[in-house]
């Protein structure tokens, strides 16, 4: 089975999504599972830099007590998930394309790497979301891949490029031409697509339909 997950950085249904995905599998283990972490910006438009937290808000929710009743359905699931967000002790939101292109970078990592690769999203959901750092940030993003056991040097030399920039861009646009409008987006086998952050419950039905398919190509 193949899994493609559309996601952005700084997504907090997401975080929220990959673990119950986790928590689907870790009840029903699919042991010729492939994932794969794809490219999807929430703000494509947003300064490199980033931008002021406050401004964020005012910009995209009218402000922060409008963001806050939609935060507070964001920390209730999270709570049911082991997740606590840090929102506010944010002081900016990144734009994501420095994140994104760290997540490819993982993936062609040797040895093992889509292990890496899930191993950064993790990383960088860690830094953003529970801790509030800027993941933005050059050097947040190598403290994120050295925690997932990628090389801190390396890493750094690699933001420093405008490698896999252009394959994130391409990878953000084919989502969006395919009809993907919000992210988490689950895609199993290429065909079948499960938009939202869903209860295993969920989940295992795509991995019935997936196996099931698996099974008559055989």
């Amino acid at each position: 089975m193949d899994i493609d997950i559309f996601s952005d950085t700084i997504c907090p249904w997401c975080f929220i999504g990959k673990r119950r995905l986790e928590r689907a599998l870790a009840e029903r283990p699919q042991p010729d599972l492939t994932i794969h972490w794809r490219a999807f910006q929430l703000n494509p438009d947003m300064p490199a830099g980033g931008m002021d937290r406050s401004q964020y808000l005012e910009l995209k929710f009218g402000g922060a007590s409008n963001a806050e009743a939609i935060y507070d359905q964001v920390r209730a699931a999270g709570e049911s998930e082991g997740i606590d967000f840090a929102f506010e002790r944010m002081k900016r939101t990144p734009n994501t394309i420095d994140s994104h292109r760290l997540i490819r970078h993982a993936a062609n990592a040797a040895p093992q790497g889509q292990g890496r690769q899930d191993a950064v999203v993790q990383a960088l959901f860690d830094a953003y979301f529970l801790r509030a750092e800027d993941i933005g940030d050059p050097e947040v993003l190598a403290a994120a891949a050295a925690e997932a056991g990628l090389d801190a040097e390396e890493t750094r030399a690699f933001l420093a490029s405008d490698a896999e920039a252009e394959a994130v861009r391409a990878e953000d646009k084919s989502a969006r031409q395919a009809g993907i409008s919000g992210v988490p987006c689950f895609i199993f086998n290429g065909q079948h697509a499960l938009a939202g952050a869903h209860a295993p419950e969920v989940l295992f039905q795509l991995f019935d339909l997936a196996n099931q398919e698996d099974a008559e190509e055989a």
